[in-house]
């Protein structure tokens, strides 16, 4: 195995590097569009809450889903627009 000297010079070039993609990856990102719509495991996740309290909600009408091939599925938007509608003002 050859041994390599690596400079301070070679750092800086590869912190540059590194910066350039990550802003790419950034840019990117940012122009991703959010999905329409999530799993139940997606929204579990997003609102932290437990499976139970997500088959309350859907049984009482709080939250629309569409099932499809044994997969239930919520509409973000609609997910969105529940929170909304029920926020609490102090």
């Amino acid at each position: 195995m050859a041994t390599s000297i690596i400079t301070t010079e070679d750092l800086a070039k590869l912190k540059k590097e590194m910066l350039v993609e990550i802003k790419d990856l950034l840019v990117e990102h940012g122009k991703m569009t959010p999905k329409k719509y999530l799993k139940s495991t997606e929204v579990l996740k997003l609102l932290k809450i437990s499976p139970g309290t997500l088959q309350g909600l859907r049984a009482n009408g709080t939250l629309p889903y569409s099932k499809v091939g044994g997969i239930i599925f919520y509409e973000a938007d609609k997910i969105a627009k529940v929170m909304e509608e029920r926020k609490v003002q102090h």
